[in-house]
């Protein structure tokens, strides 16, 4: 009995497991792209937004078409005294309408209702942009916390190596107690810079897992997505004259300003229309009772047609207090315009000076790590000669996951400046520039350096006596 017990508890673990594999999706940084753009929530209400825009543009259209209106009546009175009328009288009709003249407000209404239509495409565009931004910094946050927990993993590593060595040195006598506690307090210290990288990684998977629009599930430490790949440089070269006049016609923030200052001015029409005459046609076909016997009989029907027309001539200023706030409204419009246009090559500015911060700082602790790299490899020898202190190994150490870490940050930084710059320039990332020419083999070998940047160096894979 306990045996078929044990087997079936297997069987469900084994089970659980396989389906927690399969409900996890492995997603490439263009596949989480493409991923939120099917089913991240703004994006989702931006859709659903476009298509009300386009019901209403249906309902603006029905001002041009005619329309069919039934009307009907009975009643019954009650009489205090004898008559010889009938008690009981109806009518019914059916008729088409159609405006004739309405003032241009039909006219107005309808380009109202297709620029609002092209406004919510626009806003449904610029979600979409922000969006696919927001997952490319969020994918990369992924990579570089998990590439900083192999940083920190490795610099506990060293330090695990130092302890073990000053532990063996305190043994033989040759050492102090004092070089055995700073080993074990230096690694102390770095564990928690592990369990921050660790809890950041899953802060990160959190952040893209919300961005898709995929649940998490709360039972397991599972996540639904896994990122594959790993942080790497790629050298864009882009031009700032070039990405100002990409974003001054692309990008649809600026295009939905116009519009809304289109609106404003249709919206003037509108307004001033409801001082104008209105004229309808009408025609259709009409029964009803005759009240007295003596003129007719009891059923009459026959065809109709006709003109209505009415003329608001006096409407305690009313269209005058529309008119004046529409125009203020235009006027606000306006300056959203100049704002949204201010507002893009700001962005454009400030995504191009991150983008060349990035480039100078991962230039320069490219080679930061290797020279930091050698000085461990310096301050191990020299402790090992006794021409050093054991404060120079572990400052070194020190410097090494610093400098890695810098590093590994910068490229962060350069790949982020690169998704600002796509979306302020309404682009994707691989339209960007140019990559950066290799002229001569010391290039090539930097730039083969820079995309390999989540390993360490081959210095560090070394314990030391």
């Amino acid at each position: 009995m306990r045996r078929r017990a044990s087997i079936f508890a297997v069987l469900v673990a084994f089970a659980a497991t396989t389906a927690t594999a399969f409900a996890q999706k492995t997603l490439t940084l263009e596949q989480a792209v493409a991923l939120a753009k099917k089913q991240n929530p703004e994006i989702v209400i931006a859709r659903k937004q476009l298509e009300g825009a386009r019901g209403t543009v249906i309902e603006a259209r029905s001002g041009y078409l005619p329309s069919v209106v039934s009307s009907g009546l009975l009643r019954k009175r009650q009489r205090a005294e004898e008559s010889r009328l009938r008690q009981d009288d109806y009518n019914a009709s059916l008729r088409v309408v159609q405006n004739v003249y309405s003032g241009g407000a039909n006219a107005a209404r309808l380009e109202i209702a297709r620029l609002i239509e092209e406004k919510r495409a626009l806003e449904l565009a610029a979600i979409t942009d922000r969006v696919a931004m927001d997952v490319r910094i969020a994918y990369n946050e992924l990579l570089l916390n998990r590439a900083k927990i192999g940083v920190r993993e490795q610099a506990l590593r060293v330090l695990r190596e130092e302890l073990k060595a000053q532990t063996e040195r305190f043994v033989a006598g040759t050492v102090g107690e004092i070089n055995v506690r700073r080993a074990d307090v230096a690694l102390a210290n770095e564990q928690p810079q592990l369990i921050g990288a660790e809890t950041s990684v899953q802060n990160s998977y959190l952040r893209l897992s919300e961005l898709c629009g995929v649940q998490t599930n709360s039972r397991s430490r599972v996540q639904p997505l896994e990122a594959t790949g790993r942080l790497e440089y790629r050298p864009k070269r882009p031009d700032l004259s070039e990405s100002l006049a990409y974003a001054s016609t692309s990008r649809p923030e600026i295009r939905a300003r116009e519009i809304d200052v289109a609106i404003e001015d249709l919206q003037l029409i509108v307004d001033r229309s409801e001082l104008r005459p209105r004229v309808e046609a009408f025609t259709g076909y009409e029964v009803y009772s005759e009240r007295d016997p003596d003129v007719g009989d009891a059923f009459n029907h026959g065809y109709v047609v006709g003109l209505n027309a009415s003329w608001h001539i006096f409407d305690g200023f009313a269209t005058k207090g529309r008119v004046r706030a529409t125009k203020a409204r235009r006027e606000a419009a306006v300056q959203a315009l100049e704002a949204a246009r201010l507002s893009v090559q700001s962005d454009v500015r400030s995504a191009f000076f991150d983008l060349e911060q990035a480039d100078r700082v991962l230039e320069s602790e490219t080679r930061n790590v290797e020279n930091a790299s050698e000085s461990l490899e310096i301050a191990r020898s020299n402790l090992a000669a006794g021409l050093g202190t054991q404060l120079d190994v572990l400052q070194a150490a020190s410097d090494v996951t610093r400098t890695r870490t810098t590093r590994l940050s910068a490229i962060y930084l350069h790949n982020v400046a690169l998704a600002r710059l796509a979306r302020a320039t309404a682009r994707e990332p691989e339209a960007l520039g140019f990559a950066a020419k290799i002229k001569t083999a010391e290039d090539a070998k930097q730039q083969a350096q820079a995309f390999d940047l989540a390993k360490p160096p081959a210095r560090l894979e070394r314990g030391g006596g």
